[in-house]
């Protein structure tokens, strides 16, 4: 080495303080985010394996009860470092999915499901929450967030509704997880439910469905899109393109349905706090809500390629396994088993009155605009 080289000294980056400062949150929030994104990489590969895949068991489901597996394992009493980064799956990439999610649905949509399928998803939206409030609140004594969110679940698209409204409540983990296993198990129970019924009614002409019409019926009172999927294909595919489509009206419903909540929320809590109370803290704004529909208009507007499309489809998929993963993972058993039978009886009900009274609301109104 030349004598001059050898008087140099090694040089030896090391970051500033002001670098190091902002690297400490992105080091804080990656153990978790890689925990989230491994559960949901999991679950997105489990979904769509044959039998799951065929009975709709959708990635969201796999994704919590994975979570759930590994939080309530002596493996999640280890993950205390990772919190950060769970944490920000659950509560800062929910609202990403929920705002994605709009890509799945354009105003062109609704237009082939018609008239009469939007005023059946709009009845049975509105009489399914009503319904969980009254009975969840008044009868079953199930404290109001709970109900608020077993309702939203069941009366809108399932566990995806479940997530987008505990923002608007800033419900707790447990709450979420509650309403989030009611919405798997009579979902589930749905897409075997509903075959059934549409081959016990064919003998009975009084009573019998078309293909499209048993579309609607589906799409209209089953709990998750990928169920509904699963209900139709029984039938047709005739079924089931009409089945996504109603039930997509139902999804499209889900922002005007949280900015309602949010006004119902905050003049509530007006009226037991003062107002620069309420102004402070009762007042939630769901921004993602908005960004919901702003997505759904773009996609209305602008013919995207379908790779695109299929492209944000499979990352707003991730996304949201990602925060029921952390949801999962931050939710324990005993928390679910203090909730008790209460919840689970007013999920009952709501399936009760969405195959029961989704049916004759599906026949009267059918039958009154046709």
């Amino acid at each position: 080495m030349p004598p001059i080289l050898q008087s140099v000294p090694p040089v030896r980056w090391a970051p500033t303080a002001a670098l190091r400062a902002r690297l400490s949150p992105v080091r804080a929030l990656l153990p978790g985010l890689l925990l989230t994104g491994a559960l949901a990489a999991v679950a997105m590969g489990f979904a769509q394996l044959g039998w799951l895949d065929r009975h709709g068991i959708s990635a969201l489901t796999l994704a919590i009860v994975l979570g759930m597996v590994v939080g309530n394992t002596r493996l999640g009493q280890a993950i205390e470092p990772a919190r950060a980064g769970v944490d920000f799956s659950r509560q800062r990439l929910l609202r990403l999915g929920i705002v994605l999610y709009g890509i799945r649905l354009t105003v062109q949509d609704m237009a082939h499901v018609g008239l009469e399928a939007v005023l059946v998803d709009a009845l049975m939206l509105s009489s399914t929450f009503a319904l969980a409030l009254l009975a969840g609140v008044r009868l079953l004594r199930i404290d109001r967030d709970t109900a608020i969110l077993i309702g939203a679940g069941s009366s809108i698209c399932g566990a995806a509704a479940v997530m987008a409204t505990q923002p608007v409540l800033r419900a707790r983990a447990e709450q979420v997880t509650v309403a989030v296993a009611t919405v798997v198990v009579f979902g589930t129970a749905g897409l075997f439910l509903y075959p059934l019924i549409y081959d016990a009614l064919a003998s009975l002409p009084a009573l019998a469905m078309s293909p499209q019409q048993y579309g609607v019926f589906a799409g209209s009172t089953i709990h998750e899109v990928a169920q509904v999927v699963a209900a139709g294909r029984a039938i047709s595919a005739q079924a089931a393109d009409t089945a996504v489509v109603a039930k997509m009206g139902r999804v499209m419903m889900l922002a005007p349905f949280l900015l309602m909540l949010s006004a119902w929320l905050a003049r509530g809590s007006r009226k037991g706090q003062a107002a620069s109370a309420a102004l402070g803290s009762g007042v939630v704004v769901p921004w993602f809500a908005l960004g919901f529909v702003a997505v759904m208009l773009f996609h209305s507007a602008v013919a995207l390629p379908p790779s695109w499309v299929a492209f944000v489809n499979a990352f707003d998929t991730g996304v949201l396994a990602m925060a029921m993963a952390g949801l999962g993972l931050t939710t324990h058993a005993s928390a679910i088993r203090r909730a008790g039978v209460r919840p689970l009886a007013l999920a009952s009900l709501l399936f009760v009155w969405l195959v029961v009274g989704g049916f004759a609301v599906n026949r009267w109104l059918m039958g009154a605009l046709g």
